[in-house]
């Protein structure tokens, strides 16, 4: 493979790529934006704390500074693109802060996205005008590919918005575990607050898949649908209880009182004690 013609940004081609031999492999540190479009890529790779089969899916996109591992025993190479960028690349222009609105740079790589052959075509033909201009550096080259990118990401981003609505069926299934997950653990003894990342692992989904799913079926992420349990669990204790609102905060795990007080009042316009007092 000939060595990449700029140092920030390169698109490779994986048709006939070998992976050397070489202990980096075990566990190295990528320091660049990676979008991998895969043909018949075969293999198994570790991303953070989890073993994914590299051979599902066909598009996949990991975020600087991330630990990763390959099994070079288990991995084959069929053909694809490989394309990376240095987050240096986008300094001084608008995908620098941009970037980090497409979550699924955050996804796991179990979460790839299946492209139709029409949607691998256009992704395909963006790639190769990013190599294209690689082979010529001037002061255009920057902005041309940085608008290729980001072309790139909007694309990749509607495609998702597709999956997610094609996959209904197992998407109906995932809403309901979610729901269930939600309900359990507030009608359980609550050992602290809920968090985004605590039920996405409970899914065995990375915390922004589950937002960005919840987000296209229903219109709220995942923060927002445990603000909504919490509120409605909130207003059925302070309704039919006498427990005090320091009690009730901590029931649903607040520490502090005056915490779980702002919330709910930014959520309802009225704090917890004037929510009360119009049942009495």
């Amino acid at each position: 493979m000939a060595e990449p013609r700029h140092p920030l940004v390169s698109v490779i081609n994986l048709a006939g790529s070998v992976f050397l031999e070489d202990e980096v492999w075990k566990g190295f540190i990528n320091r660049f934006y990676c979008v991998a479009l895969k043909r018949e890529v075969k293999g198994k790779i570790r991303y953070g704390q989890q073993h994914y089969d590299y051979d599902k899916g066909v598009l996949s996109f990991t975020a600087p500074n991330q630990v990763q591992q390959l099994d070079l025993q288990n991995m084959e190479c069929g053909s694809g693109y490989l394309l990376i960028f240095h987050p240096d690349f986008l300094l001084q222009h608008t995908l620098a802060n941009n970037i980090h609105h497409y979550g699924f740079f955050d996804y796991a790589v179990n979460e790839a996205l299946h492209l139709s052959a029409e949607e691998e075509d256009d992704l395909i033909t963006i790639l190769h005008k990013i190599d294209k201009e690689c082979q010529h550096i001037d002061k255009h080259t920057q902005e041309i590919i940085l608008t290729q990118i980001e072309s790139l990401l909007k694309y990749s981003n509607r495609f998702y918005e597709r999956q997610f609505l094609t996959r209904k069926n197992n998407n109906s299934a995932l809403l309901t575990r979610f729901e269930q997950l939600l309900d359990d653990y507030y009608n359980s003894e609550v050992p602290g607050l809920l968090t985004v990342q605590y039920i996405a692992a409970q899914m065995n989904l990375s915390p922004n898949y589950l937002s960005d799913l919840l987000r296209i079926h229903t219109g709220q992420n995942t923060q927002q649908h445990i603000h909504e349990k919490l509120i409605a669990k909130a207003k059925e204790k302070l309704s039919t209880t006498r427990l005090s609102v320091s009690e009730i905060a901590y029931t649903l795990g607040f520490e502090h009182a005056q915490s779980f007080s702002t919330l709910f009042k930014k959520k309802t316009n009225l704090s917890p004690l004037e929510f009360r007092r119009a049942f009495n």
